[in-house]
């Protein structure tokens, strides 16, 4: 079962590429961003399996996944803010964030080869933050992307309290343990689904023509 989930989140993140590869290249639709994050996400999930059959330690990819997904989230939602307060905030704190993250990898570069909680949830709340100030924004806007930011808010804020259970309580069971690993490989693959939803929504055929 928990290979079908692992295996299910890239099938369906190659199939988000291809489609919004499609969208950016022939129809000149789709964000460059987001475009480049799923391209991102899909080269360091593959490699973090290949790296894992290989028994070689992911940590670091993992740190550099986590990195790279708020760069380019954050330049995804930069760019479709409108509001001067709201770009500034989203630049100012990408930047703050970046350099509080390089700070602590200064002071102990072994944190890059650890399981790095407080990188996961410091960058994860930050991308939740963006897409929440687009879902406000949307309550007077048409609705871009709606359905991605829906699922970055349920994705991340899901797998960040599953990490934070899993890992800062050592008492748990390694059974308990395996069942939030379950259920953020789960979260993976919904997320995944409402990227592909909000493709049908907003750039297939169907939905030019409408």
């Amino acid at each position: 079962m928990d290979d079908f989930f692992i295996y299910s989140v890239y099938v369906v993140l190659l199939l988000n590429l291809i489609l919004y590869s499609y969208s950016f290249f022939r129809k000149e639709k789709a964000n460059v961003f987001f475009l480049s994050y799923l391209a991102f996400s899909f080269v360091i999930q593959i490699s973090m399996e290949v790296m894992y059959h290989l028994k070689m330690n992911n940590l670091f990819a993992v740190n550099v996944f986590f990195i790279g997904q708020t760069i380019l989230l954050g330049l995804f939602y930069n760019s479709l803010l409108k509001i001067k307060k709201q770009k500034l905030f989203v630049r100012v704190s990408l930047i703050a964030c970046l350099l509080t993250l390089g700070v602590q990898f200064l002071i102990d570069s072994s944190q890059f080869l650890k399981f790095n909680l407080f990188e996961i949830t410091l960058t994860s709340l930050l991308i939740v933050a963006y897409a929440l100030l687009h879902l406000y924004n949307m309550l007077t806007e048409s609705k871009r992307y709606y359905y991605i930011s829906v699922g970055i808010i349920i994705y991340l804020l899901g797998s960040t309290v599953l990490f934070l259970i899993g890992n800062l309580t050592p008492e748990l069971s390694m059974d308990v343990k395996y069942l939030t690993w379950m259920l953020n490989a789960f979260l993976s693959l919904v997320y995944q689904f409402f990227i592909l939803y909000d493709w049908i929504k907003s750039f297939s055929k169907k939905a030019l023509l409408t």
